[in-house]
């Protein structure tokens, strides 16, 4: 089953940028279709292999961070070629 994940990664502390960045070199280097823009980061693939890869990389994170909140969006199949038709 395809799925659509929407990430948004916010370390709460003063030096943000730099786990964020590592958070989506992470992503990028996964193999799944990885769009991003300024506010999100979206994930396209196989429900199995998302979640198993996110299950890991977010307790990685947690456990590297003292404060750290991630809003995860999850919506069933692929919707990487959405385009607005209006």
């Amino acid at each position: 089953m395809q799925i659509s994940v929407e990430l948004a990664l916010t370390p709460l502390q003063d030096d943000f940028e730099a786990p964020i960045k590592d958070f989506i070199k992470k992503l990028r280097g996964s193999g799944f279709t990885v769009v991003e823009n300024p506010l999100s980061t979206q994930v396209y693939g196989e429900y199995d292999k998302i979640m198993e890869f996110l299950t890991e990389e977010v307790k990685e994170t947690f456990q590297s961070l003292d404060h750290v909140l991630i809003n995860i969006k999850l919506v069933k199949g692929n919707r990487s070629d959405y385009a607005a038709d209006f």
